[in-house]
């Protein structure tokens, strides 16, 4: 109802503004007071805006812990920790990114955190990668008529640290100088990685292809 509510207003103001000026007017969205009052009530303490908060991100937050520990079990054993932090947490956050942003941080931070506790997973990311050469920053295309399910599981089967950092980088918008700060690695290990891991997919999507 919120979301017809704010379209249906959205659409009331440009049709005025269409009428006094037949040039097309462009609006400016504050994306990070995307949500203000929802996040406002579950600082209250509001338990059906909470109950809100969680239905709007879960299913997204659920796909990002699936794709870093490969394991629905794990992930979703993750995501509601990451949401119990989410919730103890609210109070700090200051409207200085979107909500979907800071929740996503958190997301990423309790799936790392459970890789390292129980796989070990970055010892490959402490080698020694300072000098990515050409052949490793070339961005090799995959092959052409693959279905999305046959790229999701050639993901799927990409060693934990590349599969990690290719999803950081690749699906979750995150630099390698963020991710390198999340990983507590160099800016050129996350390169590194990146770079090996779209070669690996890619030999391993064509080895899925049939002729």
């Amino acid at each position: 109802m919120l979301m017809q509510l704010s379209t249906t207003a959205k659409g009331n103001v440009m049709e005025i503004a269409r009428a006094r000026d037949p040039k097309p007017t462009l609006l400016t969205l504050d994306y990070s007071a995307t949500h203000r009052d929802l996040v406002e009530k579950c600082k209250r303490g509001e338990r059906q805006a909470q109950f809100e908060l969680y239905r709007l991100f879960a299913k997204g937050m659920y796909n990002v812990c699936l794709r870093m520990l490969n394991n629905d079990q794990d992930a979703e054993d993750v995501l509601q920790n990451a949401f119990l932090d989410i919730f103890t947490k609210l109070d700090t956050f200051r409207y200085e990114s979107s909500i979907g942003a800071w929740i996503k941080r958190i997301v990423v931070n309790n799936c790392i955190n459970f890789l390292k506790r129980n796989r070990m997973a970055f010892e490959e990311l402490s080698q020694q990668h300072q000098d990515v050469s050409a052949a490793e920053e070339d961005h090799a295309s995959t092959p052409d008529g693959l279905s999305v399910e046959a790229v999701r599981h050639a993901l799927m089967d990409l060693p934990d640290g590349y599969r990690v950092v290719f999803s950081l980088y690749a699906l979750e918008g995150y630099d390698h100088q963020e991710i390198g700060e999340i990983l507590n690695i160099t800016e050129a290990t996350s390169k590194s990685q990146y770079s090996r891991a779209r070669k690996k997919m890619k030999e391993i999507l064509q080895s899925r292809i049939t002729f």
